[in-house]
């Protein structure tokens, strides 16, 4: 069951055997030895495990298709035939999505709390609750349901990223927490500001004031409320129409915003 849920799990993410060995700070051999089943995981390695694919470490014993738990019990999943509003198709804009990191880490990088869990969901917030007051996404990016909330769609986020590094515009920082190995992404160079507009700015201060003092469990509990998550399918990727069918207790919309 390990080594097929495993498997199944780094496709779905298109990751290659290298990328999960370099995470988990072993070599590719080592790592190919745990999906053919020569070796057996460590706890710690199980952990890793789960914070890369963002799952519960249950999965790894019983697979993905696990009980309903309390974060997925009673969900409606949308219909495919539903006639959404039309709106502007999301398309990746990867260097506004270099401008957007280097903003927000500007901002809240030194906080102790902003790890790779809380920059996710900072992410999927600006693009989200952009998407629900103008009808677009300020990134583009593609957001996946995973167990502990919404994550960007890794080949995308990871190539710039990777990209950044390699020009020194960011270092990234990897520390032993109480949960296992804490990912850090620190700024090295400032944001083009003239790359965002002044709505823009606004927007993602809006959500730096709204969510920087949250930890990342705080934040991954109030996306498990958030109707885009709540009705895309594990794994999926979550349709940026959905955020036109919030409740108030996500929705960013103003009430006059509909007149």
């Amino acid at each position: 069951m390990f080594t097929e849920t495993l498997i199944k799990l780094r496709k779905t993410a298109k990751f290659s055997q290298d990328e999960i060995a370099q995470r988990l700070g072993i070599t590719r051999t080592t790592y190919s030895h745990l999906e053919t089943g020569k070796t057996s995981p460590s706890l710690d390695q199980l952990e890793s495990l789960s914070l890369i694919f963002e799952v519960n470490p249950e999965v790894f014993l019983h697979g993905l298709d696990i009980p309903a738990s309390e974060d997925n019990e009673n969900l409606t999943f949308v219909d495919d035939s539903q006639d959404l509003v039309p709106r502007e198709v999301p398309q990746e804009n990867l260097e506004k999505l270099r401008e957007v990191l280097l903003y927000v880490l500007d901002q809240v990088a030194g906080k102790s709390t902003f790890g790779e869990t809380v920059l996710y969901k900072f992410l999927y917030f600006i693009d989200f609750d952009f998407y629900e007051k103008h009808g677009k996404s300020i990134t583009g990016l593609t957001y996946v349901r995973n167990h502990y909330g919404p994550t960007p769609k890794q080949k995308s986020f990871d190539a710039v990223v990777g990209g950044m590094k390699k020009l020194g515009e960011l270092d990234i920082v990897e520390t032993e927490g109480f949960k296992g190995i804490q990912r850090k992404y620190l700024p090295r160079t400032s944001p083009r500001l003239n790359a965002l507009s002044a709505l823009e700015l606004d927007h993602i201060n809006d959500v730096i004031n709204r969510f920087g003092d949250k930890s990342a469990k705080e934040l991954t509990t109030y996306s498990h409320k958030d109707t885009p998550w709540i009705a895309t399918k594990h794994l999926q990727p979550i349709d940026y129409q959905l955020a036109k069918y919030r409740t108030s207790e996500t929705s960013v919309k103003e009430p006059e915003d509909d007149l």
